[in-house]
Formats: C-alpha cells, structure tokens, sequence
C-alpha cells in the first residue's frame, strides 16, 4: 500500500477537500483566475464521456455528437458560464447536465457552425473509443438523463480504480493489485483467499487483511473523489447517497 501522504494527520473532511476542484472553481469564478480554470478543465477531462451519451441518446449522430460536445466544452471553458453557478447547491454533476441542456436547447444552429469548438479541441477525446463505448449502452432502456447518471457513476468508479491501481504500483505492489482487484470489485475469480495466498506466497490471513485494507482505501478514494464534484464538505454524503440510488435504479 502506498505510504501516508502528508494529508494523513488532517480530519478526513479536510483530506477529502484539500484538492478539491469544483469547490475551486465555485469559490473562484473569475473568468481570469488560473487554478479555478485548470480545475474545471481536469473536471471536464474526467467526465466528458457522460456527456457525450447524453447528447448521443438525445437522437444526435456521432458525428453532430462531437461538435456539439466540443462545442460546449469550449463555451464552458472560455465564457465566464460558471459565474452562473448556485453557491449553495452547485455539485458540478448536476450544474453540467444543467448547462448541457441549456446550450443543446438554445445554441444548436451556432454550436453547429463551430464545427467541434471553432476547429479546436478543447478536451481531448478519442471519438472512434467514445461511439464504440456508446454502441455498448443498452438500447431504450435509460433516457438521457438517466444514462448520463450511470455513465457518471461508472466514470467516477474508473477514476477511483485507476487512483488506486496507480497508489499500488506506486509502492511496488503493482503484482498484489492485480491479483486482488476481482475481490475488490466482488468478481468471482474462482479463487479462494487461501488458493490466492499460495499463489502470491502469503497465508490466507494476510490475503483477507490485504483485500480489507484494499476495500478501505477504496472507500476513502471514492469519497474523495466524490468531493472533487460538490462545493463543501456537507454535500459528499448526500452525493454518495445519490449514487448509489443511481446505480440501484431508484433515483
């Protein structure tokens, strides 16, 4: 596991938040203010696939739904539309559908002559990987909206997967991560903790302790990420509890 970083002797509410982006550009909402700008581009960069789904299952070509997503992004990140966010209920998931909504309503004939944000890309996007992920989405099963739920959800589960596979490989446990991820996601390797111990030459004790420790900073990541998308400390409990109505069905 990776060593304790310097945010470990801080109250987890104050580690959760120590970097968090969207709090930074909710606080800092001057168009000319750099870390509030570099924040929100990291935001879009991390969740730009729920975007484009949502655009997608709105009844939009491929093709349209990458203008129209790279448009946006270049409205977001160039114009000053953050100043338009609530303070006191600004969680970037749903001011992002918000806005999206607003310009697929209002700027589609000018969004149009952009052609993908003016000729500029302004998140990098492998289109041909976005719209084979899109043919996997089930057919009239989710609306927009909904999709763009999930597709958050899974987005935000990849980020705090790939945090922690990084922490692993991090502190040379790269090998241990890789054996021990399918009990993490609670996928049946067909493997008991005992057979797992022999094959990483640790008793079946050490696996149950290893895989618990796994789970626990996964839990902490997920959290912490989470606070990455709300503007305070009070809303990630209620944001957790949000998504996980989504991934249940019942939000």
């Amino acid at each position: 596991m990776a060593e304790a970083d310097s945010t470990d002797h801080l109250p987890a509410t104050a580690r959760e938040f120590t970097t968090t982006h969207w709090s930074v550009v909710v606080a800092a909402r001057e168009p000319d203010a750099p870390q509030a700008a570099a924040a929100l581009a990291e935001l879009c960069r991390t969740y730009w696939y729920p975007l484009y789904a949502f655009v997608r299952r709105k009844g939009h070509s491929s093709h349209d739904a990458q203008d129209l997503t790279q448009a946006f992004f270049a409205r977001l990140l160039e114009k000053n539309y953050v100043a338009q966010a609530d303070r006191e209920r600004g969680r970037f998931r749903t001011y992002l559908l918000a806005a999206l909504t607003h310009f697929l309503a209002d700027e589609w004939d000018k969004a149009h002559r952009l052609k993908r944000g003016g000729g500029r890309e302004m998140i990098s996007f492998d289109a041909a990987s976005a719209e084979e992920r899109y043919r996997l989405e089930p057919i009239d099963q989710l609306d927009a909206a909904k999709l763009y739920e999930r597709r958050w959800v899974t987005t935000l589960f990849n980020q705090v997967l790939a945090r922690l596979e990084d922490e692993f490989r991090d502190s040379g446990k790269g090998g241990l991560f890789g054996q021990l991820k399918g009990s993490l996601l609670a996928e049946d390797s067909g493997m008991s903790y005992a057979e797992l111990g022999t094959r990483l030459g640790l008793t079946e004790d050490a696996v149950k302790q290893a895989v618990h420790r796994m789970r626990r900073r996964y839990r902490e990541l997920f959290r912490e990420e989470i606070a990455q998308t709300v503007a305070g400390p009070g809303e990630v409990d209620d944001e957790l509890k949000h998504l996980y109505a989504v991934l249940s069905g019942d939000a």
